[in-house]
């Protein structure tokens, strides 16, 4: 084993390592999800824009940039996800508590932050089975073909409205949505604290942006099912 190899080990293996691990990968996930829900909610401005946007994401990079996100997401969430595992193992076998007294202070959603993770690593699971794989849904029939300028594009506004008229998906959803935004309460604050940017002075104001900046995705993010499940939009 190279020092390179053996350095990276021994900075994962570190408690501050994996705390570190866990706030960088968090902040790539943190700027994803705004620009998601942003082109999620091109929806409401009707089949032509959502189904626009749907192409570009395909065509952008000749179709390989989608793919680069795709698995760049999937592999912080992933390791993001075993980092958070790992340290809530190593902190219940050293008693230590995952903050020191004088940073965040634990909160119902801090002590709930493994089962939500975990619930939200579901989630995406099936996310991905049934927008991206497409195996939950005949999504790739011809019912879901349509046009953008005379070219045969997929029908991600009729794929939304279908997905989101089935009663467990929708429900599955605003679960994981809630789950995912209990999560980023207490995750905002604890990246700003793992890098080092929290004092006593802005506490509180890295608490109120990290309840506001979850409020916004959670609000954004269910305003699609609840609309198309609860008052029929697009049906």
């Amino acid at each position: 084993m190279n020092v390179l190899s053996r350095t990276l080990c021994s900075f994962w293996s570190s408690s501050i390592g994996k705390k570190t691990i866990v706030a960088l990968t968090g902040i790539v996930l943190l700027l994803f999800l705004p620009g998601h829900l942003i082109g999620n909610l091109l929806v409401f401005l009707g089949p032509d824009a959502i189904n626009e946007y749907g192409v570009f994401l395909h065509e952008a990079g000749h179709g390989a940039l989608v793919w680069v996100a795709r698995v760049v997401l999937l592999t912080c969430f992933v390791v993001h996800i075993v980092a958070t595992v790992q340290l809530t193992r190593q902190n219940r076998a050293s008693r230590t508590p995952y903050a020191v007294e004088a940073t965040v202070q634990a909160s119902h959603s801090s002590r709930l932050m493994i089962w939500s993770g975990l619930t939200i690593l579901l989630f995406v699971l099936y996310h991905l089975l049934h927008f991206t794989v497409r195996t939950m849904h005949d999504f790739d029939g011809p019912a879901y073909q349509t046009t953008i300028e005379g070219q045969p594009a997929q029908n991600v506004y009729k794929m939304m409205i279908d997905g989101f008229s089935w009663a467990p998906a929708t429900l599955f959803y605003i679960i994981a949505i809630t789950c995912l935004c209990s999560h980023l309460s207490h995750g905002v604050a604890s990246v700003f604290q793992t890098l080092g940017f929290r004092s006593r002075k802005s506490s509180q104001a890295i608490k109120i942006f990290g309840n506001l900046y979850a409020l916004a995705i959670w609000v954004g993010f269910l305003s699609i099912p609840i609309a198309i499940f609860v008052f029929g939009y697009g049906r």
